[in-house]
């Protein structure tokens, strides 16, 4: 029998799925879960794929631990907890090239890559989704310029370490640009609140005008119409002219 899961690395905690999954095998599941965040142990942090063949006679089981998503294995690199919701326009993190190396070796036997560098354009895909620049430069661009040739090197020669120069440099502008993509959504809040307050006095003042061609209430008189019928009442008080004798 073979159970399938996604746990956290050195994590995995008991709860319904795990029961539901591990449950038909009658297998000691206190067990099992010790057993997998020991062998999931250097993946913490990350989501990681397992596989349990389990031979149901004799309760034995083999733990099978495949790498993390190359999702996954970015964030982990950027101490990342998720992507960006809009990746297009805000971004998470700065991550060197080298290290998109490194990540395309690590899953290149799972990857639907026939060599390196169609890794690689994979990893750089996935940072496209995730909202992560490469280089101080979006992750499209980076696409481009490895077909122009320019990593050339750094594919020939699998370099995978990064100079402690590159990372303050990575880092130094990560800095700056998360300070102006704050610096927009806070002036985008600040102008949509400005736009809803608008719209709130002016639904105020509106409701506190009468309406356009609006009929007075019963018993309401116009003030044209008032003085409109007072006219003849003071026709009415004019003294008739005295007749001569």
């Amino acid at each position: 029998m073979k159970v399938k899961l996604i746990v956290d690395g050195g994590a995995m905690a008991p709860g319904p799925t795990v029961a539901q999954a591990l449950g038909p095998a009658g297998i000691n599941i206190g067990k099992v879960i010790s057993d997998v965040n020991a062998a999931t142990s250097g993946f913490k942090g990350m989501k990681v794929p397992v596989e349990l063949d389990v031979n149901t006679k004799t309760k034995t089981y083999e733990i099978k631990v495949s790498s993390p998503s190359v999702a996954e294995l970015i964030k982990k690199e950027l101490h990342l907890e998720k992507g960006s919701g809009q990746p297009n326009k805000v971004k998470v993190g700065n991550i060197a090239f080298e290290r998109i190396v490194s990540i395309a070796k690590t899953k290149l036997p799972s990857l639907l890559a026939k060599d390196l560098k169609a890794g690689i354009k994979l990893v750089v895909g996935t940072c496209v989704s995730l909202g992560i620049l490469i280089d101080n430069k979006e992750a499209k661009e980076i696409e481009q310029d490895i077909e122009a040739g320019k990593y050339n090197d750094e594919i020939k020669h699998e370099i995978t370490e990064v100079s402690k120069e590159k990372k303050e440099d990575l880092e130094e502008f990560f800095a700056n640009r998360k300070a102006k993509q704050e610096k927009e959504q806070k002036a985008l809040e600040e102008a949509k609140a400005a736009e809803e307050a608008a719209k709130a006095a002016l639904a105020t003042t509106a409701g506190a005008a009468p309406a356009a061609g609006a009929v007075p209430a019963a018993g309401a008189v116009a003030p044209a119409a008032t003085a409109a019928g007072k006219a003849p009442e003071a026709k009415k008080e004019e003294k008739a002219p005295a007749k001569k004798k």
